[in-house]
Parts: structure tokens; C-alpha cells; sequence
């Protein structure tokens, strides 16, 4: 005997077989995969598609229906049915499908949903080291951004007659600052979808590479294909400084400017129709029509040389006299990137209808020597406490002297890639303590030294007992 589904409501005219679906006598779908059935005499089944193809076989050829498999009898005429009593035409118990209950409906987007400002950057400072200007200015920007829409869907806003306008973000930092990071730890922290897209793969529409709809269309794939959250995501657009405008070329700039003309609508708002499932646009696609107006745009680039161009600017007003700023003031000024404004971002390529469309504009610092210690042995997911649980799981403990930890950071920043080339020294040094420390059952600790990254001895070894 069957369990009766709690979730099914009891309609008292409901006969026991409306409870179950019904199944296309030809195909074997249920009405939940193939839709509305249609009856036929003799308590038959067929759903739309297998009778479009009957109707089909018909009127091309004359088929002779009843060499089709399971459709015995077709020859005969419908009156005959009332009579007769097909074979096999009642679905076995164990296969019949019970009809599922109706989805409840989600709850409303809600304010309460999205902690403050100061709560974003409390738990922005677990993962990310520094950076506390960026921190603060995003978790504004992401906080008034969220708030918008809550007023946007809000009966309040017919009556006040105010629109707040949408605010996309632009990130400038030299490569291995954490513009990436910092992104997908909010999108985790907030817990929305986000999709990440590389502006070098973007062209003009109608040439080899992805169309402008295709960061639409991940953003889509990240929410499940749910356009109602989608439409409250993160799209991060990386390497945004790529598509800069060429200078001195006779040839058509397809990846350069014309994809920033491209992004225009994307970033203020537009309804644009996205293929699902897939980043290319064919008649077989299902397409989805999605909403920009609710999404957050971040732009992320390291804009190099942009340091120059800053430079060159705040150095047209030095003078002479003992009052006058010096020309090699601004040399040395690891903060220079926080000088920038929209005439710098011009000069190096963008549009002035592109910087329109991000109004906030946040600057990342280069990142030195304490700071790289600090996100060595800090951050929750620091990179010392992942090999340290690698290895707990031999049962062996791991330890890093402070010397040690200072001489990463050192031979980091020498490499000039940021946060990057911490990763990159760790599994050169690790490599044989992770090959040779499960050989032997007897080690208990292992200390890495100064000497050994200096290749001057081996780590120290501690054996059990």
C-alpha cells in the first residue's frame, strides 16, 4: 500500500486517479515532461509531440500507423473503440508518477536580508588583509545598491517620486592586490550568485569571440538558470583595462572600443535576451529575457602605466620657488593610484560614456612586505593554515617560524606579482616535505627554518614520542 504524500491537498471531488499522472501510451512520458495530455477512446493516453508526429507520418506519406511501435489497432476506425479493450494499456502500480504538490512560492526580497555596511567589512577583514579603503567603499556601494532595489519594489516609491540611480563599481590595483578575491568573498558572504568574465574574450558582435550577453548568460548558469535571482547577482567584468581604446591603428578595433560602446546597456540597465545553458545563440537555444537594472557591475584592471599618466598630471602643477612641490614628489608614492580621476582613465583608453556608468571608482594598494606576511598566517583560509591541515591529516604538525614567514614575503614582492607569488613559493618548498613526510609513520613535526628555504639545510624534524 502506498504513502499518502503529506504535501498533497485533498480535493474532495478528486477521483483516486487524478492523483497520478498520466503517461503517453507511445513515449512513456508523464504529463510533467511532456505536458498536457491528450485522451483517447479506450482510456489512451498521447501527449502533443507523438500526435503531431502521427498527424505528420499522415499527410507526407500515408504511413501505414499501425507498424508503429506501440500503437496497435491505429487502422481501425474510432467508432470501433467504444468495444474494444487494448492490451497493456494500464499502467502497473509501481510505475504510476503521483502529481506534485505546487511549488510555495519564495519569499520577497527583503532589506533585512543585507547586513550593514560595517558588518560587510567586519567579515570582508577575516579574508582579505589591508585594503581597508576599498573594503569601506564597496561595502557602501554593495549595501545603498541592495537598498535600491528594496525601494524600487517597495508601494512607497509611486508615492515619493524619487529614482535612485544605479551604481556600478570600477576596480584599479596592480595585479595580485585582491581585486578578484575581494569580489568573490562578498558574493560568498552575501550569499548571491556572481559570475566572473575576462573582458579580453569579449569582441563586437558578429566576430569570432563571446558576445556581450554571455556575461549575462553566466551570471544566469551561477543562479540556476533562476532569472528572478539572477537579477539580483554580481557580474565582476576583469580586465576591464584590455578593451581600452588602440591608439594609432588603421584596422577595426572589434575588442577595444566598440565593446565598451557594447557594455553601455549592460551597465545602466536593459532588457536583454540570453540563450540558456549555452554562451552561443542558435535556433535549438531556449532563450531567457533578463533584467541588468538590479545586477551590480564590478569592473576590475590593473591598468598599467597608469601610474605615469597620474604623475605626469600632478607634476604640470610644480613651480618654482620655495613653496613649489617637487617634480620626483610623487616617485615614490606607493599610493599614487589613489589620485586618480576620470581625465587619467580617458587618457589611457576608456570612454567618457563607459566612466559615466561607473561612478565609484575604488583604488587597491600595492602590497608590501608586512601586508604579504599578514596574508600568509592570518586570513581564515591563510595559506599556512591550509598546508598545516594538509598535513594534520597525516597526523603530523606543521610549524613556521616567523623568519621564515618573512623571507616568503620578501622573495614575493621581489617577483613583482602580488599575493600570487605567495602560492607559487610555498609549493616549491613543500613539494618534498609533502613527498617524503608520509614515507615515514614516525614523524611528529615539522618546522620549517630560514636555512631551509635559503637552501642552506633541511627543515627541522620531529620524531613522535
Amino acid at each position: 500500500m502506498e504513502e499518502k504524500d503529506p504535501t498533497q491537498t485533498k480535493d474532495p471531488t478528486q477521483t483516486p486517479e487524478d492523483e497520478y499522472e498520466k503517461i503517453c501510451y507511445i513515449c512513456r512520458r508523464p504529463e510533467s515532461k511532456a505536458g498536457a495530455m491528450i485522451q483517447m477512446p479506450g482510456n489512451m493516453n498521447l501527449c502533443h509531440d507523438c500526435m503531431q508526429k502521427a498527424f505528420d507520418a499522415i499527410t507526407k506519406g500515408g504511413m501505414d500507423l499501425s507498424q508503429i511501435q506501440n500503437m496497435p489497432y491505429m487502422n481501425l476506425n474510432l467508432s470501433d473503440f467504444a468495444n474494444l479493450k487494448l492490451p497493456n494499456t494500464e499502467i502497473p502500480q509501481k510505475k504510476r508518477i503521483r502529481k506534485k504538490a505546487a511549488k510555495t512560492p519564495e519569499p520577497s526580497f527583503d532589506i533585512k536580508d543585507i547586513p550593514a555596511p560595517h558588518k560587510i567589512k567586519s567579515s570582508l577583514d577575516d579574508y582579505v588583509v589591508g585594503q581597508d579603503q576599498a573594503k569601506k567603499v564597496i561595502s557602501v556601494a554593495v549595501y545603498n545598491h541592495y537598498k535600491r532595489i528594496f525601494y524600487k519594489n517597495s508601494p512607497s516609491k509611486e508615492e515619493d517620486g524619487i529614482k535612485i540611480e544605479k551604481s556600478n563599481i570600477l576596480m584599479i590595483g596592480p595585479t595580485g592586490s585582491g581585486k578578484t578575491y575581494l569580489v568573490k568573498t562578498l558574493a560568498r558572504l552575501l550569499d548571491v550568485p556572481l559570475a566572473i568574465a575576462d573582458a579580453t574574450a569579449l569582441t563586437e558582435a558578429g566576430y569570432i569571440g563571446d558576445d556581450i550577453e554571455s556575461v549575462v548568460s553566466k551570471l544566469l548558469a551561477a543562479a540556476d538558470n533562476d532569472i528572478e535571482k539572477a537579477e539580483r547577482g554580481i557580474i565582476f567584468i576583469d580586465e576591464i583595462d584590455k578593451i581600452a581604446k588602440k591608439k594609432n591603428t588603421n584596422t577595426r578595433d572589434v575588442s577595444g572600443e566598440s565593446v565598451q560602446q557594447e557594455l553601455l546597456k549592460l551597465l545602466e540597465g536593459s532588457m536583454v535576451e540570453v540563450p540558456v545553458g549555452s554562451n552561443q545563440k542558435n535556433a535549438l537555444t531556449p532563450m531567457a529575457t533578463v533584467n541588468t537594472d538590479n545586477i551590480l557591475f564590478i569592473c576590475g584592471g590593473a591598468f598599467p602605466d597608469l601610474e605615469n599618466t597620474i604623475k605626469e598630471r600632478l607634476n604640470k602643477t610644480s613651480s618654482i620657488g620655495f613653496k613649489a612641490e617637487l617634480k620626483d614628489r610623487y616617485d615614490d608614492d606607493p599610493n599614487i593610484l589613489s589620485h586618480v580621476i576620470n581625465k587619467d582613465l580617458r587618457t589611457f583608453g576608456m570612454i567618457p560614456e563607459f566612466l559615466g556608468r561607473l561612478p565609484i571608482v575604488v583604488t587597491l594598494q600595492k602590497l608590501t612586505t608586512p601586508m604579504l606576511v599578514e596574508i600568509l598566517r592570518r586570513p581564515k583560509n591563510a595559506i599556512v593554515k591550509q598546508y598545516i591541515k594538509l598535513l594534520a591529516l597525516d597526523e603530523v604538525k606543521l610549524v613556521f617560524e616567523d623568519e621564515a614567514l618573512e623571507w616568503i614575503a620578501r622573495e614575493a614582492q621581489e617577483r613583482e606579482t602580488g599575493a600570487r607569488a605567495l602560492r607559487a613559493i610555498m609549493e616549491e618548498f613543500m613539494l618534498d616535505i609533502m613527498f617524503e613526510v608520509p614515507k615515514d609513520p614516525g614523524i611528529g613535526t615539522v618546522v620549517i627554518t630560514r636555512n631551509y628555504l635559503e637552501k642552506k639545510g633541511g627543515p627541522r624534524i620531529e620524531m613522535r614520542g
